[in-house]
């Protein structure tokens, strides 16, 4: 399948942006459990890989390891050690000249998500995300966006029911991602900017993307796609 060159006539462009492992540069859930290292997590890390349990699944029991009171600690850890890719800032600055809107799509946890993302002009409405409660004894994790009828995956935060809010007769819908979570919502996207696993994936499945390192790499190529728009 070719990729498209140009935004069709009178097509909105929008972007949905995975979190962990694309805007930062590590995989945030992964990092905590790898430095914390709270017993029995690394099985669960391989079920969710292996299909054996859902993505919401395996996120809500990794982080029930976690006493509630370690919250500050790890929400420390994060903003210390993740790291923002190269070019976000000015990714956002060129959505923002070109009109084109930018959403947050994140199977993170809003209490080391939203500290990251403070420093940049992202509305709230803008963000989707999962929650987390401290109230018990060990971190529960929310689901505000759960899966719609059209999807069966337990996602937590399902990427394709925010994507088909903008349907694709009004929208020219670009993700940009890099893993496991993105795969169903790369099927949905007009484009695809793949890194990692999702590039993996979408080269197996045909479909239409360009591969990036930093986001002046994503910026090329929005550039190229918008220059008779604006």
């Amino acid at each position: 399948m070719n990729r498209p060159t140009t935004v069709p006539q009178g097509k909105q462009p929008i972007v949905f942006c995975d979190f962990d492992g694309t805007i930062t540069l590590s995989d945030n859930i992964v990092a905590i459990m790898k430095h914390f290292d709270p017993p029995g997590w690394e099985p669960i890390v391989n079920d969710i890989v292996s299909g054996a349990k859902s993505i919401r699944r395996g996120v809500g029991e990794m982080f029930a390891l976690f006493e509630s009171g370690r919250r500050e600690e790890i929400t420390k850890y994060v903003l210390d050690t993740a790291g923002i890719r190269p070019g976000f800032p000015e990714l956002l600055a060129l959505c923002k000249e070109k009109e084109i809107p930018f959403y947050v799509t994140s199977g993170g946890i809003d209490f080391f998500l939203r500290p990251l993302l403070a420093p940049f002009d992202i509305a709230e409405s803008h963000i989707f995300c999962n929650s987390a409660n401290f109230d018990g004894d060990t971190i529960e994790i929310l689901w505000p966006h759960p899966c719609d009828e059209r999807c069966h995956n337990d996602c937590g935060m399902c990427k394709t029911r925010v994507i088909r809010r903008f349907p694709e007769e009004r929208y020219f819908r670009m993700l940009i991602g890099d893993s496991v979570t993105d795969f169903e919502g790369a099927k949905l996207a007009d484009l695809v900017f793949a890194r990692s696993h999702l590039a993996t994936r979408c080269r197996e499945l045909g479909l239409p993307h360009h591969e990036y390192d930093t986001f002046f790499d994503v910026i090329d190529v929005v550039r190229t796609l918008t220059n008779e728009r604006n």
